[in-house]
């Protein structure tokens, strides 16, 4: 509020108090209700503090089959993937921060799909352009090309780091920065920590490095690096494939990442929707699927788009309030429509004949309301 609004109200306050005086002579009120008056110089604006919520959005795996890469090629125009997160891109873009596990290298061409993943360049630049910031990077995949491919990977990440601002975590040049990235929004500081069980192909000593769970010293002095944040949010690559319950390993490490100072642990690599649990007070979502790929085995189209929002109070304190999940589908070409798409799953129920295989819309009402029964996950 201006000054010149403030005063403006405080002096109508006090020709309001001084009708009320009624009857009460002009000097008497004048002297019970006088005109009130700052000295000058007065504040300009009258500054009222808010609580500030920061939005943290996060998708599981990006994956590039070599089906996609085919579905993507244009003759004249090199490679479309436009169709993949349509109906979801004003959600990450809206987000304060939004992140993608990118389980693929971009090692070049040849462009390959499974086992050896190779993907275009032109697939990352179409994640950020949808506004994804966070690049994770630490998978069982990012050495399927070796060295030579993992380091032509963080080199276009950076590059495209200069143009969009995005960050990588997961995988460094050098033993500062492996495994950990820190962004700063609306007053709070975020640490991501991210890191594989292990990868298909090892690299010895060489860099760039991938952060690794298996080394403890390396996670705990990333996390230590971490705790300078505000929140710090452990992104674990683990668990067994196809199960939609967590093991008893990734439990043990989810405990012991905790102890480590983790506030939040959002999992990655089973491929389908794991269950979520609460360890000391800390949400553990175990995994959250496949974000894009052509899997099509039991339950492996169907994932989680997790939401972290966290709270800084007036008094500066910080509150991390209960994830909220929404449950996705990937529908492959020949479903929804003739290309890969990301769909909301609340948002299509009853738009069977909509799709051009129906027989996908039952598909995915089924593996819906199982994987729902199974994990006990419910959208909020």
């Amino acid at each position: 509020m201006h000054f010149a609004s403030l005063h403006k109200f405080l002096s109508t306050t006090a020709l309001i108090f001084t009708m009320l005086a009624g009857s009460t002579h002009r000097a008497d009120a004048q002297e019970r209700y006088p005109e009130i008056c700052f000295p000058y110089p007065f504040p300009m604006e009258l500054l009222i503090p808010s609580n500030d919520t920061l939005e943290i959005c996060v998708m599981g795996d990006v994956m590039m089959h070599t089906k996609q890469i085919e579905n993507a090629r244009r003759k004249d125009s090199g490679y479309d993937f436009s169709s993949y997160f349509q109906f979801i891109e004003d959600e990450i873009s809206s987000a304060d921060i939004a992140v993608a596990n990118m389980e693929f290298t971009l090692a070049g061409e040849p462009y390959t799909g499974y086992p050896c993943f190779s993907a275009p360049d032109s697939l990352a630049r179409y994640l950020a352009e949808c506004g994804f910031d966070v690049f994770l990077t630490a998978n069982n995949h990012i050495y399927d090309k070796g060295v030579a491919g993992a380091a032509r990977t963080l080199k276009t990440y950076r590059e495209l780091a200069e143009e969009y601002g995005i960050a990588i975590a997961g995988m460094a040049e050098d033993e500062l920065s492996t495994g950990l990235v820190t962004l700063n929004a609306k007053g709070i500081s975020i640490a991501f920590v991210n890191m594989t069980y292990g990868t298909n192909l090892g690299i010895g000593s060489y860099w760039p490095k991938v952060c690794r769970l298996s080394d403890r010293q390396t996670v705990e002095e990333t996390m230590a690096k971490a705790a300078q944040c505000d929140v710090t949010i452990a992104l674990p690559h683990w668990g067994e494939e196809y199960n939609l319950i967590h093991n008893a390993r990734q439990e043990k490490d989810a405990e012991w990442l905790i102890s480590q100072g983790a506030d939040v642990i959002i999992g990655a690599h089973p491929h389908v929707i794991q269950d979520c649990r609460k360890i000391d007070g800390v949400t553990v979502a175990y995994s959250l699927g496949n974000a894009v790929s052509n899997m099509s085995a039991a339950n492996t189209q169907l994932e989680l788009m997790a939401t972290i929002r966290i709270v800084r109070h007036l008094n500066g304190r910080i509150e991390i309030m209960e994830p909220g999940f929404r449950y996705l589908w990937c529908s492959r070409p020949g479903g929804y429509n003739s290309s890969y798409t990301v769909l909301p799953v609340k948002d299509f129920i009853g738009s069977r004949d909509l799709w051009q295989g129906p027989w996908e819309y039952d598909k995915m009402m089924r593996t819906y309301r199982h994987v729902q029964e199974k994990t006990r996950i419910t959208e909020q």
